[in-house]
């Protein structure tokens, strides 16, 4: 049985990466895709090509850091499908430097998208989710979750540390609607992430450590796939996926 054809799956941060990715792959199984990102232009593009090879995907412009762009994210879920069986939380950003660096605004982006971005999205599902006593809502955290990854990450850590303890707050908060839960922890996966860092010493780091070890965006749109093809009784929690040669 194919559980996710006909699912109506809404994914942030879809018009490149992990994001695109994923779209591509759920929208080949048959999910019915609402799309959000800022860059509508490049979220057109993938969403005419999704519907040219027979699939069904529509674009929304969307900041997550904005949370009326998020709600009408969902309304137009709603509004087009008449329900949301997957929330696929994944947009996020990843400017890495030192503390000392002092990139103070750069820390305000990633709460306003990594940590305030997910609440939103959660936010905007959940009343319509719990009324069906049915969804999946699916966090993108990142090993730097599990691990703080110190010198140059401490504050991209702390908001995805922050994404591993919503998604376990949230899976027992909804556990008795029937509402599953997954929390994602993706290595070095190929993506616009490692050209995040304004800092140059950083930035350049981040880049050769990726172009060394990064594996392609599809293997963690399997991994999403996965988690939501289970039967509905079956919930995949948590996975970490990383390169293989990635030691952190």
């Amino acid at each position: 049985m194919n559980n996710i054809a006909d699912k109506v799956v809404i994914i942030t941060g879809a018009s490149s990466g992990l994001g695109e990715a994923t779209a591509r792959h759920l929208a080949a199984q048959g999910a019915k895709l609402v799309l959000g990102a800022r860059r509508l232009d490049r979220l057109q593009k993938l969403a005419e090509e999704i519907q040219q090879n027979g699939g069904q995907a529509l674009a929304v412009a969307c900041d997550v850091a904005r949370r009326e762009d998020v709600e009408q994210l969902a309304q137009t879920a709603l509004q087009t499908f008449g329900r949301i069986d997957v929330l696929v939380n994944n947009a996020g950003i990843m400017p890495m430097a030192p503390l000392a660096a002092l990139k103070v605004d750069e820390w305000d982006k990633m709460i306003d998208i990594n940590i305030k971005g997910v609440l939103y999205g959660i936010a905007a599902v959940l009343p319509s989710m719990k009324a069906q006593k049915s969804g999946q809502i699916i966090n993108l955290s990142s090993v730097a979750g599990l691990k703080v990854s110190g010198g140059v990450g401490t504050v991209y850590s702390a908001t995805k540390f922050a994404v591993k303890a919503i998604g376990e707050g949230l899976r027992m908060e909804t556990a008795a609607d029937n509402i599953r839960v997954t929390t994602l922890y993706p290595g070095a996966v190929e993506s616009e992430l490692k050209f995040g860092s304004s800092d140059e010493t950083t930035g350049a780091a981040m880049q050769a450590f990726y172009e060394a070890n990064e594996i392609p965006a599809d293997s963690v749109a399997r991994a999403v796939a996965y988690a939501i093809e289970q039967p509905a009784d079956v919930a995949v929690n948590e996975i970490t996926i990383r390169p293989t040669r990635q030691e952190f």
